[in-house]
């Protein structure tokens, strides 16, 4: 479904990504993981088009380096940024609403399976967004992205900052949508959640993947775990 092939991408004179390469099948789980500044978003920006790539990267066959990132939503490949973007004067509802490609189309994400799924959610639907928690505006900009009804998601850092109740929470929320059969692209730092869920696993250091294999293949390479996940 995703097929990235030599991506590289620069900010400013800083070659950030050198020549990635990964892929996630249809319905596939996969995450990218490494330490902080290895180019993990950056690469899922360039997928998306909110940095200029350099590359070929298609979904479902056609190639979408360079389009801007709205034509690229279109195409059914959602993204969830790690900065939690919502719109703070709007309601919850009105956030989730418009996350709708065509509303007139139902897709496999209703707003009452938003809410079911959080009730934080349900019981703040008509209060202003950016009076929400940290945890609540994760669970929102998710929610939000999958209205869109996407094909494959691409979250990143989903967990960051939030508390330990609500990551379980955002961690059965990821768990569910790999159950309705979405793919997934995950960025992650909690090695529990990304292990738990995925089917293969990426590990990215100084720009390039180093590794890629099963959960089962990263916990038995001690080597690259601690040249490049461990602290």
């Amino acid at each position: 479904m995703l097929e990235v092939r030599d991506l590289n991408a620069y900010y400013g004179k800083s070659h950030i990504l050198q020549g990635v390469n990964l892929d996630v099948a249809a319905g596939e789980v996969v995450s990218l993981l490494g330490r902080n500044g290895v180019g993990r978003s950056t690469t899922v920006k360039a997928i998306m088009g909110e940095i200029s790539p350099a590359g070929s990267i298609r979904f479902k066959g056609r190639n979408i380096a360079g389009l801007p990132s709205y034509r690229i939503a279109r195409l059914g490949l959602g993204y969830v940024p790690e900065n939690r973007d919502i719109f703070p004067t709007l309601t919850v509802a009105q956030n989730l609403a418009l996350g709708q490609k065509d509303p007139r189309r139902q897709g496999r994400w209703r707003l009452k399976d938003m809410l079911d799924m959080f009730p934080n959610l349900q019981a703040r639907v008509d209060t202003p967004a950016g009076v929400l928690s940290g945890g609540e505006k994760q669970m929102l900009t998710m929610c939000r992205t999958l209205m869109g009804d996407p094909e494959l998601i691409m979250i990143d850092e989903p967990t960051e900052g939030l508390a330990p109740l609500i990551v379980k929470q955002v961690g059965a929320l990821i768990s569910e949508i790999a159950r309705r059969g979405l793919a997934i692209l995950l960025v992650e730092q909690k090695l529990s959640i990304a292990l738990d869920i995925s089917q293969r696993v990426y590990v990215m250091g100084h720009g390039r993947i180093v590794f890629e294999g099963t959960p089962a293949d990263l916990k038995a390479n001690h080597k690259v775990r601690h040249e490049w996940l461990e602290v």
